[in-house]
């Protein structure tokens, strides 16, 4: 069994900083967001589901899944949403399974911003934390997306509240918006994880 580390963090917490670093080590990262348009799309068998599910509205006229639609859709509709997330979740699990067994280096990364939302956390050995203060949190993502605070503030309150994740992670960084500190933070870590995936075997 390999050793897999699950990396999370709010948005804007920097945990794709935190990733792109570790990937620059070496390191193998599976991003569940990338997993999750992966498997919608065209030819793939939760594509098919889902329009088996809502029907050909929510596809584009290239076959495509019309994802504006349908998120509009489910956010209407608490249903919806659960019939989707029993047809997309299970996939998504899967091909992550997958991804992560084929990665070649010394120990690989799940990167997923709702890694304990969505017990993606069972899938790993030991999980991190990127912290970082809502403020720093609202700012950053607001200069990165062109969000409105508002908006930003309302996908901070509907992932599960810092001190929960910050209980439930086995290491945490705090990212102060300073890449030097913030890689200075992960390099030991990286050097632990290597030992941990070596006596993982």
């Amino acid at each position: 069994m390999k050793f897999v580390l699950g990396l999370t963090g709010g948005i804007g917490s920097g945990k794709s900083a935190a990733s792109q670093w570790f990937e620059s080590q070496g390191i193998a990262v599976v991003d569940a967001d990338i997993v999750a348009r992966e498997v919608v799309d065209i030819g793939q068998p939760a594509l098919q589901q889902i329009q088996q599910a809502f029907g050909d509205w929510v596809l584009l006229e290239d076959g495509s899944l019309n994802r504006r639609a349908l998120r509009e859709y489910i956010f209407q509709s608490p249903e919806a949403r659960k019939t989707l997330e029993n047809i997309t979740h299970p996939a998504i699990r899967t091909s992550i399974i997958q991804q992560l067994h084929a990665a070649q280096s010394p120990y690989a990364i799940l990167v997923s911003p709702l890694l304990f939302e969505t017990n993606q956390h069972e899938l790993t050995q030991h999980t991190l934390l990127i912290d970082a203060a809502i403020e720093l949190q609202i700012q950053r993502a607001s200069q990165r997306d062109g969000q409105n605070v508002e908006q930003i503030q309302k996908i901070i309150a509907a992932q599960m509240p810092r001190e929960q994740k910050r209980a439930m992670a086995d290491d945490i960084v705090l990212n102060d918006g300073e890449l030097e500190h913030l890689y200075a933070h992960l390099t030991p870590l990286h050097e632990k994880y290597l030992q941990m995936a070596t006596q993982n075997h």
